[in-house]
């Protein structure tokens, strides 16, 4: 076998990987999206139908009226919008000082910061339940969203340290000839030079606060105050009447939202990926 033989059916392999990796991720939402458009009675036959007969849309209307999902989808919005901002507050100057200034101990506090990344928000959410049931703050959107961004913030700070050190440090020379001050310098020239990178964190940061389940499960029992990932759960089986359906269907109207987030920013996320800043 020739070279150009090994190389094409090395390829092909690469490729068939490539095809099996994308099927693994997508069947389970297709078969969640197969289960929303059945009816309770298509989703108990045996053996399971992948399509659909009978295509019942009137199951995503039923969920607008069973549940208010709006109000969750309302509540999820204001947790990830408030997540993100304050996490970019904080992550930007935070990632500028670490890449940007010499300091003592740099590098432990950099490793420091990555092991908090390691601890997972379950551990954390009973003792911060006690904790704040004492001080009676349970029901509290702002408390949720203060937790989401402390789980989301060393990532985010050690993300954006990384891409701002592929920014040469020319431009910033360049700007304080110039006159610029540290904070102009910032916002002036390096935050629009790396906003790839920074809707990149956008992206992340909202998808990963959507998703949360156990942090506002726990913390929050006020059924108006459910973000989307909770208030779906109030449409799974009871004893008495099989919901799957409607689950299903209420699962795929939250994912909707991020699904739409993801491609319109796609291009941003394989831009900070796959190039540096400055190119040349």
């Amino acid at each position: 076998m020739t070279n150009t033989q090994k190389t094409k059916w090395a390829r092909i392999g690469l490729y068939i990987s490539f095809v099996l990796v994308v099927l693994g991720f997508l069947f389970p939402l297709l078969w969640v999206l197969s289960l929303s458009l059945q009816t309770r009675f298509e989703v108990l036959q045996v053996p399971p139908s992948i399509i659909p007969t009978s295509f019942a849309f009137e199951n995503y209307v039923e969920v607008l009226d069973t549940a208010p999902v709006l109000q969750y989808l309302w509540n999820s919005f204001r947790i990830v919008i408030s997540t993100v901002i304050l996490t970019l507050i904080i992550a930007v100057p935070a990632a500028f000082a670490l890449s940007r200034y010499k300091m003592k101990l740099k590098n432990h506090f950099m490793v420091a910061i990555l092991m908090t990344q390691m601890v997972s928000a379950v551990v954390i959410t009973i003792p911060i339940y006690r904790l704040f049931a004492s001080w009676v703050l349970i029901n509290q959107l702002w408390l949720v969203i203060i937790i989401y961004v402390a789980v989301v913030l060393p990532f985010t700070t050690w993300f954006l340290k990384n891409y701002l050190d592929t920014i040469p440090k020319d431009m910033d020379e360049a700007a304080i000839i110039d006159g610029c001050s540290r904070w102009q310098m910032l916002t002036k020239v390096l935050f629009p030079v790396c906003m790839p990178g920074i809707v990149s964190v956008v992206i992340i940061v909202a998808v990963q606060s959507w998703s949360q389940f156990v942090i506002p499960f726990i913390l929050i029992d006020d059924a108006s105050l459910y973000p989307v990932s909770v208030g779906v759960v109030n449409l799974q089986s009871t004893q008495t009447q099989i919901t799957t359906h409607l689950l299903a269907a209420g699962s795929i109207m939250s994912i909707v939202p991020v699904i739409i987030l993801f491609v319109l920013l796609q291009r941003y996320i394989v831009g900070a990926l796959t190039s540096g800043a400055v190119k040349g």
